[in-house]
Order: structure tokens, then sequence, then C-alpha cells
């Protein structure tokens, strides 16, 4: 299943940030498999964090997935060049009443053909370390674990409050199948 993505606008941001802070942060009968509360304590972004992660990241996007126009959000996922065939892909956020349901894998291939029509050959992912669950995830979307460790921002408390002191992100990569470019 191929998901139209449409880039996020300013009116968006206070619905992102909601998604993002209920697919990662939910609780009781609203988290979803994939949230952080376990380790991490807090939201997990604001409006706020996104407007200034957008004005700071040119050529970043923050895609968005919603069923329509006046729909809520069903996910999102954020995409950023780092080189001319190298992409990063972060905050794949998928509603925690949508996940195990493969909307997840649908989200995930079609930010990777968005990347890929922009010319990203390979993607970057990081994935906090003790997240074992869904480093699994990834791996069965065929990225493969580079042997990379980035430090969490510990002292930097704008994504939570980290309530473990081991914690770190595992970097992961995918190569995309794509022909060679003329």
């Amino acid at each position: 299943m191929q998901l139209t993505l449409q880039p996020a606008g300013p009116a968006d941001l206070a619905a992102v940030a909601h998604l993002m802070n209920a697919a990662y942060r939910g609780r009781g009968e609203d988290a979803g498999w994939a949230t952080e509360t376990a380790y991490i304590a807090g939201d997990r972004t604001s409006e706020d964090l996104l407007r200034d992660d957008l004005a700071a990241t040119p050529g970043a996007a923050l895609l968005l997935s919603r069923p329509g126009p006046d729909a809520p959000l069903d996910g999102c996922v954020w995409l950023q060049p780092l080189s001319l065939d190298l992409w990063y892909l972060g905050s794949l956020t998928v509603a925690p009443t949508l996940q195990n349901a493969g909307f997840g894998r649908a989200l995930l291939a079609s930010a990777e053909a968005w990347a890929a029509a922009r010319g990203a050959r390979t993607v970057r992912i990081t994935v906090v370390n003790v997240r074992t669950a869904l480093i699994a995830w990834y791996t069965r979307r065929g990225y493969i674990a580079t042997g990379e460790i980035e430090p969490f921002p510990y002292g930097d408390n704008r994504f939570g409050t980290p309530l473990r002191d081991d914690l770190a992100f595992v970097v992961l990569e995918k190569h995309l199948n794509l022909p060679a470019l003329p």
C-alpha cells in the first residue's frame, strides 16, 4: 500500500506533536507497542520544537499521512538529506490505534519512496539501543546495523528525561534498490 505523504505546514505542528507524544509516550490503553515510557519520561516533542527543527534544517521535510484533508493524522515521518544520496529518516510515528496493522510498514515504504524520488540511495536511521523490538522491526524491513553508536543527549531534556544511564543510539542503514543514476 503506497500512502500519499504531504509536507507539514505551520498549522499542522500541534497535531503532529500530539500524535508523536501519544505514540512515543502514551500510557495505559493509549500506549502502542512503540512507547518509550519505561526509559524516557515527559513529552517526546512540542509544537515549538518541531517549528524550530524545521527552521534550522533547510531541506528537511516533516511528512504527514492522513485519510482525508480534514481527518486526524494517521502518521508522520521526518526526512532530511545528509548528502546527495544519503538521507536521514526519523520520528516515524504511527497512531497507536493503527500499530500492529501494517500501517507502519506502509508509512516506512512510502517515506523511502519519497526520499528515493529526491535522490536518496541510502536511508539512515537511529534507534535507542534498548528498543530491541523496534530494532528487530527495522531489520525485518531491510535495515542493517552499521556498528556505529551515537551518544544519547543526556542533559538535553528537550525530547524527554532519560530514566536510565545506559541509553545510546544504534545506527542502521538501508540501501534502496534503485537503478543507477544516469
